[in-house]
């Protein structure tokens, strides 16, 4: 069921020969090798004259005579025609030419990259650093960074916020989190307000980054990685992460899962999308209409049904750790007919329920004033951020890897991908409910080919090498629609059985940058319902 991605060679005709240095040929995509002091000509180009509108991921890796960028490019309207921009930079000083002035997403992802491995980029408009504190010594990607050096972080004696960061004379400084119920997790934000109106917000993150890249490259391809994506988005999306991994690592040693297995993965996928879009609408009625209403109590109830299911197929309620190279660990649980009488009975009480939430959500006038015309985020914004899931699909950015680029068996069942116009806050609460029907359409279907599947056809794992060594140099980018979007891995192999470079695109790093763009001009509870409205899961942020 695997699509081919690949992207052809006309845009090298498009680009100056004095800055194009080579080309290289990844898994996913070829490369276009470009000078560090030509990145931003190139990207331009790229964008405006062959039409790579989305910068999916910036991945930076270091080697042994060189660092090295490499820019994922993708188009919206076609995310199978894909190319990867490799900047390569000298080692004892990394310098390369920003790209965050061609594509807003880059700006992030530069800076985690300056963060981890040291590479300055010049040009680049807040290059400081983004997950670790500002007083961290050296860069802990580098080959030769101290881990058993002790950092001593001290607080900044004497820092006066109010009159230092504040615009003008009638402005305030306002400190939001980290530690807050209304921003989703560990998330701070500095909020500049003017009157009631927000002036300025912006972000701070990596208050718990955990090396999860770092714990993925220390880990076998066959066995130790497949644990780690349920940690990244611990909202219910875990088994969508272990498909994002077991895609791109399936696809760089080139393996082959049943079709049975295919169905199986694709019901349980769309099951855990289910589980993560019933905490949004459940957090959402927290974040807008009061402190404890019957929409979180109702969304809590049904996800404990799913969750039910789940731990049925996976032995686990949270961290399933169900898949596995090749297809999944086991089959469905006997007595097989209970199992599915279990899914059945939840899909079939969903449409009434679902009725019940639109009652409370979409038709409560509350949520209506406070959602209605606030957050916006145009299209053209949306793209330039790298959003994706509902949140681009809320702007009516039509886009969905599950249809776009397929995988598993979405090629093979009748479903829509749902988009919403608005713009708002209310759009994205809107594709999200649509988007548990759809759901609930896919898994029907599976479960109907489950029940009539011959016995002796239940092939549950393809033939996978018993110790996985890709090529040397092999390297790829694969991504999966997860709950709360694209889902990327890239994986870089040095031709042992563990990666030299595991890169984690999450979806909610991207979407969350956007947040400015957002809530400027509005007002602090209309920051509430935007942050809220974003569905952000900041061990996916932060890894």
């Amino acid at each position: 069921m695997q699509q081919a991605t690949r992207a052809s060679t006309e845009p090298l005709s498009l680009l100056p020969e004095t800055a194009v240095v080579g080309t290289e040929d990844h898994e996913n995509a070829p490369a276009i090798v470009v000078r560090a002091d030509a990145v931003e000509s190139v990207l331009s180009t790229l964008k405006a004259a062959a039409g790579y509108d989305h910068c999916a991921c910036v991945t930076a890796q270091e080697y042994g005579d060189r660092f090295e960028t490499i820019y994922h490019l993708r188009k919206y309207d076609d995310p199978t025609d894909e190319l990867s921009v490799v900047v390569p930079t000298l080692h004892d000083d990394p310098h390369s030419e920003s790209g965050a002035g061609v594509y807003e997403t880059a700006a992030w992802h530069e800076r985690e990259a300056y963060d981890l491995l040291g590479i300055t980029y010049e040009g680049h408009p807040d290059l400081r650093r983004i997950l670790l504190p500002e007083t961290w010594q050296g860069h802990p990607l580098r080959a030769s960074y101290n881990q058993d050096k002790p950092q001593i972080v001290p607080f900044r004696e004497h820092e006066r916020i109010l009159e230092d960061r504040r615009s003008g004379p009638d402005t305030m400084h306002l400190n939001m989190g980290p530690h807050h119920p209304s921003t989703h997790g560990v998330l701070h934000l500095r909020v500049t307000l003017d009157g009631e109106t927000v002036a300025d917000v912006t972000p701070e993150i990596g208050f718990i980054h955990r090396c999860e890249e770092q714990l993925c490259q220390q880990g076998t391809y066959r066995h130790q990685i497949m644990p780690y994506p349920d940690r990244w988005d611990w909202s219910g999306g875990g088994l969508l992460n272990e498909w994002a991994y077991a895609r791109a690592a399936e696809d760089l040693i080139g393996v082959d899962v049943p079709e049975y297995a295919q169905v199986i993965r694709t019901m349980s996928a769309e099951l855990s999308r289910i589980l993560s879009h019933f905490l949004a609408i459940a957090a959402y009625g927290l974040d807008v209409i009061s402190e404890f209403t019957a929409v979180f109590q109702y969304g809590i109830r049904d996800r404990e049904i799913v969750q039910d299911i789940l731990e049925d197929l996976t032995g686990q309620r949270l961290m399933f750790n169900y898949f596995r190279l090749g297809g999944v660990a086991w089959d469905l649980p006997e007595p097989r007919e209970t199992f599915f009488e279990n899914v059945r009975s939840f899909l079939d009480d969903l449409p009434q329920k679902l009725e019940e939430y639109h009652d409370l959500l979409t038709g409560n006038e509350i949520l209506q004033l406070r959602t209605v015309d606030t957050g916006v985020l145009p299209p053209s914004v949306a793209k330039e951020y790298g959003c994706t899931g509902p949140v681009a699909r809320g702007s009516g950015v039509d886009y969905d890897l599950r249809r776009d680029d397929p995988y598993g068996y979405y090629d093979e069942l009748e479903w829509n991908v749902v988009t919403e116009d608005g713009c708002d806050n209310f759009s994205r609460v809107l594709v999200r409910l649509r988007e548990i029907e759809e759901s609930a359409r896919i898994v029907d279907q599976c479960v109907d080919l489950l029940e009539g599947w011959p016995e002796d056809e239940r092939t549950i794992q393809g033939n996978v090498p018993r110790t996985v060594r890709p090529d040397r140099d092999a390297e790829i980018y694969r991504a999966v629609e997860a709950a709360k979007g694209e889902l990327g891995i890239y994986i870089r192999s040095d031709g042992t059985d563990t990666p030299a470079r595991f890169k984690i695109r999450g979806p909610s790093f991207s979407n969350l940058q956007s947040l400015p763009a957002m809530a400027e001009g509005e007002t602090i509870p209309d920051l509430v319902a935007a942050i809220g409205s974003l569905d952000t899961i900041m061990g996916e942020v932060d890894r």
